[in-house]
């Protein structure tokens, strides 16, 4: 803790300073206000400042890079306790930033390998290929004898920005000191751990540091789909890799993304789309071991043979991923509840989904299950099975609608996302937007459904158990059902249950009334107080606060007059 609070300088302050504002703004209008009475003032401005906010944030992230980046796209994913508005806005968030200087770069690799990197490398191309917050990538030839040993020739070398250390330690010491405030605000305290996040987001960002780990995760991610012919994996040039340097093979092919190639190729972006969500599905469902960054960037779809007889006649292509840097890692307690979550998916069923929600373990037990489940059954009956190109076709204000309620009622459930799962989530997000790319009619629902049955078959006996699980706990409920409702009939009788009453919810409202009387009139004197002290030495600031004041003192003297 004492090494933390050391930490300082620009960049740490500039951080504080954006989530200190940002944190006093939420606070006027999420808790002053409403106890001053102006509750839908703040509602009715909610959307565009969390929008402004937002795109505050954006322009922050892109300016100084480093983790900021990467925390805007994993706020993007916090679906959960996060309004739409930030979860749009930070979703285009691209981990691209200017290039560092070669020279920069070759003192870093050349210290990292220990020798001049002309004896390392046949050529370096000084261009290069990407250059993102944490690394940058360029293109090189290996010379003849390494060429013979590893059967590579064409590689690519991944160095670590120089310095990028050290901007992550700041990054992630002024996270946790907003971390830390976070912790002591009730509405957010309530529904997310923030430290607890901070520090799940920290082991993260240290793993990416790390070059070996990543190299060890497509070692991996390869053995997994090894039996697979429509998956492939770049070797890695174990010989000419360390923590801050990667060399590994150049995969480089037609990105997944380009329509117009793939079918130039021969290949059909349709089948494309199908094979990589049942690759995507293998992963998150089967093998628990996944890539979370499956964006357009870190695929490649490889050709193979083609014949004579032109578009989809090429059939050896591959599913060439690259950059193991963001893997998931599924245990195998959630992985029983996410193949129920997709069963229940696949067969639309909105009761077993919340159960498997349950399983997974989001659900606190204060959760209103009935009205969950209520709220999913509805959202498979209105939107089930539907394509993102029928989507297009419904009513907007109906869509908007239906998305706001549903959202709004998510976010008020007593559930927080496990960090794993929030990118199980993440990664279901960017496989269904690339699909839907490649081929506009792709349905995701429909690409869930065989993939399902074949889990129903695969855990048959699994399925018999829980089946005969059931069939026992509805004959239990059915022996005690009598008593039950015995009882119950005996404490309405009694008197034992208690009965809302008008008079009483009269009483409760002008108690609620007086207690923001005297929290405005409180707030009136200090802020009337702090406005004189202040206007001698800063008079426009001290003139703002006096008038300011003008606000709660007519709320105290106006408000409360309602019914008797």
């Amino acid at each position: 803790m004492a090494a933390r609070s050391r930490v300082s300088g620009p960049r740490y302050r500039r951080i504080l300073l954006f989530a200190g504002w940002n944190l006093v703004v939420t606070w006027w209008y999420e808790i002053a206000l409403p106890k001053m009475g102006l509750a839908r003032f703040a509602e009715r401005t909610r959307s565009r400042r969390m929008q402004r906010i937002a795109q505050r944030f954006h322009g922050l992230a892109v300016e100084l890079g480093g983790l900021m980046i990467k925390v805007g796209q994993f706020m993007s994913s916090r679906l959960d306790v996060l309004p739409p508005e930030i979860t749009a806005e930070l979703a285009g968030l691209q981990d691209e930033v200017a290039p560092v200087p070669f020279a920069e770069l070759r003192e870093l690799a050349e210290a990292e390998l220990r020798a001049p990197l002309e004896r390392v490398y046949a050529s370096v191309c000084e261009t290069p290929v990407a250059a993102a917050s944490l690394g940058q990538v360029h293109r090189a030839t290996l010379h003849a004898q390494d060429a013979a040993d590893t059967g590579l020739r064409d590689v690519v070398v991944k160095v670590q920005r120089p310095g990028i250390g050290e901007i992550v330690a700041i990054d992630l010491a002024a996270l946790r000191r907003v971390a830390g405030w976070l912790r002591r605000v009730r509405f957010i305290s309530r529904r997310v751990d923030m430290p607890a996040l901070v520090e799940e987001f920290a082991t993260t960002s240290l793993e990416e540091l790390d070059y070996r780990h990543e190299a060890r995760s497509a070692a991996r991610f390869a053995a997994d789909f090894a039996d697979n012919p429509r998956v492939a994996v770049p070797e890695i040039v174990w010989e000419r890799s360390t923590r801050r340097v990667l060399t590994l093979e150049d995969v480089t092919a037609i990105k997944i993304s380009d329509t117009a190639a793939l079918r130039a190729a021969g290949i059909d972006p349709a089948a494309v789309a199908k094979e990589f969500a049942t690759i995507m599905f293998d992963q998150l469902f089967t093998t628990g071991f996944f890539h979370a960054d499956p964006h357009p960037g870190n695929m490649f779809v490889t050709p193979g043979r083609t014949s004579e007889s032109g578009i989809g006649s090429n059939a050896d292509w591959k599913i060439t991923f690259i950059d193991f840097g963001m893997m998931g890692e599924v245990p195998e307690s959630m992985l029983a509840g996410l193949r129920k979550l997709l069963i229940a998916v696949g067969t639309r069923d909105g009761s077993a989904l919340v159960a498997a929600i349950g399983d997974i373990g989001m659900l606190l037990p204060s959760a209103d299950i009935p009205e969950l489940e209520r709220a999913m059954t509805q959202l498979f009956a209105r939107f089930g099975g539907m394509a993102v190109s029928e989507l297009q076709h419904v009513d907007p204000a109906e869509l908007q609608t239906f998305a706001s309620e549903f959202g709004d009622f998510t976010r008020s459930m007593p559930f927080q996302l496990p960090e794993n799962f929030l990118l199980v989530i993440r990664t279901t997000s960017l496989t269904s937007g690339v699909c839907t790319a490649l081929d506009p009619e792709f349905n995701l629902w429909d690409s869930a459904a065989p993939y399902a049955t074949q889990l129903l078959r695969a855990e048959g006996s699994n399925l018999l158990g829980d089946i005969a699980q059931q069939a026992v706990a509805i004959a239990r409920v059915s022996l005690r059902l009598p008593q039950r409702v015995d009882r119950l009939v005996t404490r309405i009788e009694d008197g034992s249950i208690a009965v809302s009453t008008p008079n009483l919810d009269r009483r409760i409202a002008k108690l609620e009334r007086t207690a923001r009387r005297l929290w405005s009139a409180v707030l009136f004197g200090g802020l009337l107080i702090a406005g004189a002290v202040l206007s001698a030495s800063h008079h426009v600031l001290g003139a703002t606060l006096m008038a300011l004041s003008v606000l709660p003192l007519l709320h105290t003297l106006f408000s409360g007059r309602g019914p008797r």
